[in-house]
């Protein structure tokens, strides 16, 4: 997963995100600065019972953040959605000791782009794309 102030840049920096179920997202400034959601379509809830643990379907979950703007949640993309977003500008991902390297055409020239995690690596070439009106 990207780390919250990469998804921050890449958000300020005008990355679209459509949410689609399975997309991660954190909300900023309200307290919940290390929680993740995820966009489901239905909540699943592990409960203990006597008989053993269960999973139980709701179709909602109450409580006291009922919704927010869009436009507050920060989008954590997977690396398949940044890869998908880099297109045709990707060239390959490659793992380096110590972290990982996603070369991408930019313009005439490459550019690599380094991070701990692959997702950051790409995450970084996208900010890096977004960012020199490459898109």
């Amino acid at each position: 997963m990207i780390s919250f102030d990469l998804a921050r840049r890449l958000h300020d920096a005008g990355l679209a995100w459509s949410p689609a179920n399975g997309d991660r997202f954190w909300l900023p400034d309200r307290d919940l600065d290390e929680t993740v959601f995820t966009v489901s379509d239905m909540v699943v809830e592990v409960r203990d019972q006597p008989a053993g643990r269960v999973f139980a379907f709701n179709g909602t979950t109450e409580w006291a953040l009922d919704d927010v703007e869009e436009t507050e949640a920060m989008w954590l993309p997977r690396l398949d959605q940044l890869l998908d977003v880099l297109g045709p500008r990707f060239v390959s991902l490659t793992a380096r000791s110590g972290g990982h390297v996603v070369l991408v055409e930019a313009g005439p020239r490459r550019e690599e782009h380094v991070d701990v995690t692959a997702d950051g690596a790409a995450g970084r070439a996208v900010l890096s794309l977004l960012g020199s009106g490459l898109r």
